[in-house]
């Protein structure tokens, strides 16, 4: 049971209050008391507001639900749904033309398209790995995944043949990114004394001892040179890797992809983002039978042609992605003794932590321009946008920094969100740096919010729905609509599975065709790879196309993807369940017992994917929606979960803190969680996953 230290009415965990004191405040000029004080009049402000827009969300909920019901049966014409949507406040009026008027962003947001990293904000590892692939070796990208058409590397050190296969494709890419005005890199030799004969010398930006930058589409590539190194020596022109810049932007996240549910939780994620802002957080692992230590990369030092210094950053630029608006977290209580709304403890405290970075207070930078990122996630419409932006306002003056520092990203998530786009955007239009579609969430969402309606399709099915195809183009042309490209990020979702790359390097390059200049990838090596697509495509040129196309009708995105007249087989509807099943209970397992929010999880198929909440999100409400209207029943649903406890216990059975949950469902913290969330998702506030999650694992905490 944590321990309290009461402050103006409000109580804060002695975990959480010395932290602050002793750790965050440490430099920022923020006196102490006026910080305590001003944080506890910033509850009493916004907590009730907080609370009154949940209330607003479950009744909007109740209306549509009423008027499926009154409407069951009946074809829904678009016409009427939509005059009712309007009439009880769900459409809002569309805001008269208007351009996001947000400075001082970051070149990596504003100017330049790539990769983008979501890692969990508990993971000190993880962190700095996602920090550090600013920039990442081609050459070990190729060698090690499938994205290299040739034989895989036979075990027992470095195979020759696979690193041919890897130097041929990583020159092919050379030649089509830096073309030279004669032959090929591959014939390149003798650079010392040859020079490298670019068709466009103006692509070679700069030297250091240890090779030579270039620039291209607006991303740069180091090509190494050292006649000393084991590659290096037996290549004509001594090239020893190419170093592609990758992941631009990194979000480091405490919402979809951790497990924080107390303050110990939160203070863990914290003291992660401070050494992050600092420049001097270090994780100390096993690493092939001794103790390695990781920190984050210095920036990377170069001359100019004309022979002036100047420097690169060896990281990415780092959002933090606070908790939406939903939950509570007992870290700190309010004068009523009930916990306080985390998403306000969030914007308070990971922004006075970032004053850190603001102030040079450590060894390196993260924002040259001055700004903190902040990503919001599952904000319903206008109302829940404009509190933010209100919220953001009254950090800034807690914290004593001008006006829209705090910079926003909106995540189009939620139905709400995305059926109202434009005035969500105009609601923080002096702020915002970022959209992005989230197809997992959107989809759950899609699924709660019109549950009433009738069964939904197939999960697989939903892909290839109209709302789908209307929201991921409106969020683009939306976004050009409201002036974001050259000042904005306009993002896509996940590549959840991180070994098919090959899949991915076929796949991916539709996310910047669509006029994104950024999309999620799940791990480093993923960015190098995905760092190829934006070689490829001038996104910038294209959002010029995409924006002279005009923006998709509200009517597709607001058709529901009901599965009218379909009548599966008992085959297919076993067969659906168990996928469900299998991911509901691969994922919460690990949540619930050992407090792990993101990470690689096996599918049905043995697939690893990467699994987050909002994956959960889809799959909890899709099994609830088909037991509402009878395409299964509740008996078929315990089946499913039964037959996919085991599947689940034994692909998991070589992890030895791994709990079983087969042999005894009852007894299973994690077996009953993932219960729940079917049999109880109907009546889960707009189908999050998060207050069940929430609540077991807090049980299992306590019991430990």
């Amino acid at each position: 049971m944590s321990e309290y230290v009461r402050q103006n009415g409000v109580q804060i965990s002695s975990l959480l209050f010395d932290f602050i004191n002793e750790r965050a405040l440490a430099g920022t000029g923020v006196d102490q008391d006026q910080f305590w004080s001003g944080f506890s009049d910033l509850l009493t402000r916004f907590a009730p507001r907080n609370g009154e827009l949940l209330a607003k969300r479950e009744k909007l909920q109740s209306q549509i639900d009423d008027w499926h019901i009154a409407n069951k049966g009946k074809p829904i014409d678009q016409a009427a749904y939509q005059a009712f949507l309007k009439e009880i406040g769900y459409l809002v009026d569309e805001p008269a033309p208007f351009a996001i008027t947000t400075k001082n962003v970051d070149p990596e947001i504003a100017t330049m398209a790539g990769p983008q990293l979501v890692v969990p904000s508990l993971n000190d590892r993880f962190v700095l790995n996602a920090a550090n692939a600013r920039w990442g070796s081609l050459y070990d990208a190729f060698y090690g995944t499938d994205a290299l058409d040739a034989a895989p590397a036979r075990p027992g050190g470095y195979d020759p043949v696979r690193g041919a296969a890897v130097i041929k494709a990583a020159k092919a890419f050379l030649d089509e990114t830096l073309p030279l005005s004669n032959g090929s890199w591959s014939d390149l030799a003798n650079v010392k004394e040859n020079g490298i004969p670019l068709k466009d010398p103006s692509q070679c930006v700069g030297w250091n001892d240890n090779g030579c930058l270039f620039k291209h589409n607006g991303l740069h590539i180091d090509v190494i040179f050292d006649a000393d190194h084991p590659i290096g020596k037996d290549d004509p022109a001594n090239i020893a890797d190419v170093y592609l810049e990758a992941a631009l932007t990194t979000i480091i996240d405490m919402e979809d992809s951790v497990a924080a549910v107390d303050a110990e939780d939160k203070v863990l994620a914290y003291t992660n983002w401070l050494g992050l802002m600092r420049g001097d957080l270090a994780a100390k692992f096993m690493k092939g039978g001794k103790e390695a230590e990781r920190r984050a990369n210095p920036d990377r030092d170069y001359v100019d042609q004309d022979g002036n210094a100047f420097t690169l950053p060896g990281r990415s630029l780092m959002f933090v992605r606070n908790v939406g608006h939903l939950m509570t977290n007992p870290a700190v209580l309010l004068s009523d003794g009930s916990e306080a709304p985390e998403g306000l403890l969030d914007g308070v405290f990971t922004s006075l932590i970032a004053m850190h970075d603001l102030k040079g207070l450590g060894e390196l930078r993260n924002s040259k321009t001055g700004s903190i990122y902040i990503v919001k996630p599952k904000m319903h419409g206008r109302e829940e946008c404009a509190f933010t932006n209100d919220l953001f306002d009254a950090v800034e003056d807690l914290l004593g920094l001008a006006r829209n520092t705090i910079k926003v990203g909106v995540m189009d998530e939620e139905r709400r969100t995305s059926a109202n786009l434009a005035a969500c955007i105009e609601a923080v239009k002096d702020r915002i740096v970022f959209i992005n579609t989230g197809f997992l969430d959107r989809t759950g969402d899609e699924i709660h919010t019109s549950m009433q309606g009738g069964a939904m399709v197939a999960k697989a099915d939903m892909k290839s729905s109209d709302w789908i195809q209307s929201y991921e183009a409106r969020n683009v042309a939306i976004g050009l609509a409201c002036g974001m490209s050259g000042k904005a990020q306009i993002g896509k979702g996940m590549w959840a599975a991180p070994d098919m790359m090959a899949d991915m390097m076929e796949q991916k390059i539709g996310h910047p065709m669509t006029g994104a200049n950024t999309a999620w990838v799940p791990s480093p090596t993923a960015a190098t790879l995905h760092a190829i697509h934006y070689h490829r495509l001038d996104v910038f040129a294209r959002q010029k196309e995409v924006a002279s196309e005009g923006i998709p009708s509200l009517d597709k995105l607001l058709t529901i993807p009901l599965a009218e007249g379909h009548n599966w087989s008992a085959e297919e509807i076993e067969r659906e369940l168990d996928n469900n099943a299998q991911g509901i209970l691969g994922y919460v397992v690990r949540w619930v017992d050992q407090g792990i929010g993101c990470s690689k999880v096996p599918d049905i198929h043995d697939v690893g994917l990467m699994e987050d909440r909002a994956t959960l999100r889809i799959s909890s409400q899709h099994m609830a929606n088909w037991m509402l209207h009878g395409v299964c029943s509740a008996e078929q649903v315990d089946a499913a979960l039964l037959r996919m406890a085991a599947k689940v216990d034994g692909q998991n059975a070589n992890d030895p803190l791994y709990q079983p949950m087969a042999n005894d469902p009852a007894g299973s913290l994690a077996f009953q969680a993932a219960r729940d969330l079917v049999f109880k998702g109907v009546e889960q506030p707009s189908g999050y996953t998060e207050p069940l999650l929430h609540a077991y694992r807090r049980k299992l905490k306590a019991a430990s």
